[in-house]
């Protein structure tokens, strides 16, 4: 299968408004902030399951706080993104806001007139974001006092832009690993298509050390880890078996 557009550029979507030289488009009724909803729910649930004795409505207040910080993060994960983009002067097409999230969106992901070195450097914006919001936040940690809920929601912007800052460096199209090596390669001397090659290579030997690691985690108790990793190593096989494709 082919990895589906989130926007076409006939789609009838509105703009409504920019950001970074980039329209923030939405489709329908797909604005909705239900992810913003679900993630609520979900901190309320981790913050009872972490400490029992909680009441209700503390678990609803922690979790005000703290689905901000997951879902924030990500905000400023694809914002730097799209800041990158428009600092080397090739914008992005749009950012459609799914569910309450963004979704970056370039309508031609081959296209010849960004260089390799402008790609390489908008897919790095969102990590270096996400690595500079780890190291604030882990010092913020630090003068936190324990057990409480300044300290609670520094746990989980640590938390949150660990993963953004490394999981997202993964080389899987897709997600922002998979341009980097592909333009580098391209940098080096490959063409798109040699580099799309060595790429689905590379993404089988990560499906199988994503399923060791996904099967390690879960014989561990670590169920949140491994389920990840397997979802990981699907979107791998997928990539290396030519079932995911970025673009026709």
């Amino acid at each position: 299968m082919r990895k589906p557009p989130v926007l076409c550029p006939d789609d009838d979507a509105i703009s409504v408004g920019r950001v970074f030289a980039t329209p923030l488009m939405v489709k329908g009724f797909t604005w909705f902030p239900l992810t913003q909803c679900i993630v609520w729910g979900v901190m309320s649930w981790i913050a009872g399951r972490t400490r029992p004795d909680r009441g209700l409505g503390e678990r609803m207040r922690i979790a005000t706080y703290t689905m901000p910080a997951v879902l924030g993060s990500e905000w400023g994960h694809n914002l730097a993104h799209a800041a990158a983009a428009h600092w080397v002067g090739k914008p992005m097409d749009a950012i459609r806001i799914t569910w309450g999230m963004p979704l970056c969106v370039y309508y031609d992901i081959n296209d010849d007139s960004v260089t390799p070195q402008q790609h390489i450097l908008r897919a790095l914006g969102g990590p270096l974001f996400s690595f500079t919001l780890l190291v604030i936040s882990s010092a913020v940690r630090r003068i936190t006092p324990k057990a409480s809920l300044s300290r609670e929601v520094a746990d989980v912007f640590c938390a949150t832009n660990a993963f953004l800052s490394t999981v997202s460096l993964l080389p899987i199209p897709g997600i922002d690993g998979g341009p980097i090596l592909k333009w580098s390669l391209v940098e080096r001397g490959r063409t798109v298509e040699e580099a799309d090659q060595v790429i689905r290579k590379v993404d089988g030997g990560l499906g199988i050390a994503l399923s060791f690691i996904s099967a390690a985690a879960i014989s561990r108790g670590r169920r949140v880890i491994g389920l990840l990793s397997a979802m990981l190593a699907v979107m791998s096989f997928g990539v290396a078996f030519g079932w995911i494709k970025e673009q026709d």
